[in-house]
């Protein structure tokens, strides 16, 4: 039976199914960006920022893993980059299942926002299939991992920043995404995002920080702190200003210049870096 909301794989047409194969591989801006281990950096960012959209964070509270348990978290983080590493280097099949696996986790995702928030009212249902949440969820992604590539690897043109945002919609269809619902080119994010920032969608509740808060001070031996301190300047840095201040999180020249020293410090160490320890194993294989 067809799941409620989203594409089923069995049936899409033929087009989105070639599409989403011929976007995908290394030769793709995708494959350049999503191959980098340090890319990894970028999904922080991108995790608080859908967060920042209520029905997210509602959906995220209520039936994660991530919001109940701290020891699961790991592996969820692995899971989401797994299916996105089968999205962008796997065969046709391998996307396929990826695909219809985040399907099948987001048909449990449903409910009702318990409180008020932004231009939400108490009671507005949410779905992990409403096409406007997976656009926002999309669009976090295709602002950050850029980003983060930019900062901690090397350069990005206009006209690949461009074709990023081509490839991701045309997987899009995969996921119950409508065809030409996400954008395309960069200035296309650009607008969209101020869109939702100024409409009044974007609104960070009480739940929204405290998953913030959980992702960004994990309970881990004190020891790991140094090791963790990057990722979490990084994802503060990467936040957009206006999302960083809703959430209170403060933002000095300090930091800033910290941000920036580390990201020299990942430029030019990459290059010195053997494969195995730069790339990740799935794009090694499809580029040998």
């Amino acid at each position: 039976m067809k799941r409620r909301g989203h594409a089923d794989p069995e049936g899409d047409t033929t087009r989105s199914r070639r599409v989403a194969k011929e976007l995908a591989g290394p030769r793709s801006v995708a494959g350049k960006i999503n191959a980098e281990v340090a890319t990894l950096l970028g999904w922080g960012p991108a995790i608080v920022m859908q967060f920042a959209h209520p029905l997210v964070a509602a959906g995220v509270a209520d039936h994660s893993a991530f919001a109940r348990s701290t020891h699961a978290r790991p592996g969820r983080l692995y899971g989401t980059v797994r299916a996105m590493l089968a999205l962008t280097f796997g065969s046709h099949d391998k996307a396929l299942r990826a695909a219809a696996g985040i399907n099948t986790i987001h048909d449990y995702v449903h409910g009702r926002l318990p409180e008020s928030a932004g231009i939400f009212p108490a009671g507005t249902s949410y779905s992990a299939h409403d096409p406007e949440l997976l656009r926002w969820v999309q669009a976090t992604l295709l602002d950050c991992l850029p980003r983060a590539y930019q900062l901690f690897v090397g350069p990005l043109t206009r006209a690949e920043k461009d074709r990023y945002c081509q490839e991701a919609s045309g997987a899009g269809s995969l996921l119950g995404i409508p065809e030409g619902f996400l954008p395309t080119t960069n200035s296309e994010l650009r607008t969209y995002m101020a869109a939702m920032m100024a409409s009044g969608q974007i609104a960070v509740t009480p739940a929204a920080r405290a998953l913030a808060r959980e992702l960004m001070h994990p309970f881990y031996p004190r020891l790991l702190w140094p090791l963790y301190w990057p990722l979490k300047l990084t994802t503060i840095g990467l936040l957009p200003p206006a999302i960083r201040t809703a959430y209170g999180y403060p933002w000095s020249h300090r930091e800033e210049r910290a941000l920036r020293t580390f990201g020299w410090l990942v430029r030019h160490t990459l290059p010195v870096l053997p494969s195995p320890l730069r790339h990740w194993p799935a794009s090694r294989r499809v580029g040998a």
